[in-house]
């Protein structure tokens, strides 16, 4: 008998590129915001008893960096309390629990790469909130991983390839900061890599005990390190080469022409927001590598096979 696997934020980045590959592993029923509210436990716990799934993936978010510093009470809900529902209801059921985190549980003060064990500072509302979601899984008893992700994007939503692009189109010169470093992360390198953990349990039969036994959290990022201003070059770079008539990028641009002409390297005080972020939140991913035998690419290759995807 199939796996039954519930997903939540089917809509979002992560959780559009898993509704093509978790069916893979078994049966699926994927959720959006119109079919399940995480800012209502009670809704949380009623379809997950309902639905009594082996492996639950949560791939919704609030993640809207700079409005959850007046949205507090909202972001606090989703990526907190509702994380907090979810894994005890996991607990209950025995099921298996996979959840996204973020670099932002970080200060960005370490100056080289962060490892799991690495006391977390939060300067936002948002990484404050992540980091209490993380909390309320890893105390719940519920058998997890939480894969810690960063810079994301992706062919689709809201991101920063995407409004770059767009900007291109629109404007000669692009200010771009060039003080943090991170490293930009395709959604579907996250994806893949989920299933590609994920499958081996299920080859096994779902053995509660192999599960648990490498339970814990995980850094899940591309390899190497980058600025948004560097991000920023090498997205116009890969727009130039791209072969003509891409359907994302085509969507992303409007099918306009790039116009910028100059990218200006700025500070992050020249470019304030309302939610801080840490100036370096590279997170090493050694500790996935010893665990589970592979890595994802460097952040340069996959930026590079998205603009080859259709």
């Amino acid at each position: 008998m199939k796996p039954r696997i519930l997903l939540t934020g089917k809509d979002g980045q992560i959780g559009s590129d898993l509704c093509a590959l978790l069916p893979s592993l078994g049966e699926l029923i994927a959720l959006g915001r119109n079919e399940l509210d995480l800012a209502n436990p009670a809704e949380i716990r009623w379809r997950i008893r309902e639905l009594a799934p082996n492996l639950i993936v949560n791939a919704a978010a609030y993640t809207a960096v700079d409005r959850a510093e007046t949205d507090r009470a909202v972001a606090q809900a989703v990526n907190a309390d509702a994380c907090s529902v979810i894994a005890e209801e996991a607990r209950e059921l025995n099921s298996f629990l996979v959840h996204y985190s973020t670099d932002y549980v970080f200060d960005g003060t370490k100056g080289s790469p962060y490892v799991e064990t690495d006391p977390p500072n939060p300067l936002s509302v948002y990484g404050a909130a992540k980091l209490a979601g993380e909390e309320a899984i890893r105390s719940s008893g519920a058998a997890h991983f939480i894969f810690r992700t960063s810079w994301v994007y992706a062919s689709r939503g809201r991101n920063f390839l995407l409004t770059l692009l767009r900007l291109a189109t629109q404007q000669e010169e692009l200010r771009i900061v060039s003080d943090q470093i991170g490293a930009p992360t395709w959604s579907r390198e996250i994806a893949a890599a989920t299933i590609r953990i994920v499958a081996s349990f299920a080859a096994e039969g779902w053995n509660a005990e192999s599960i648990s036994s490498l339970s814990g959290t995980y850094h899940m990022t591309a390899a190497g390190e980058t600025s948004w201003y560097q991000f920023a070059q090498a997205i116009l770079e890969e727009r130039s080469s791209a072969p003509p008539g891409v359907p994302w990028v085509t969507a992303a641009t409007g099918n306009r022409p790039t116009i910028t002409r100059r990218v200006v390297p700025i500070t992050t005080p020249e470019y304030p927001t309302p939610a801080r972020r840490p100036a370096y939140s590279v997170l090493s991913n050694a500790r996935l590598l010893q665990s589970f035998h592979f890595q994802l690419p460097g952040w340069r290759q996959q930026l590079h096979t998205l603009f080859l995807s259709a």
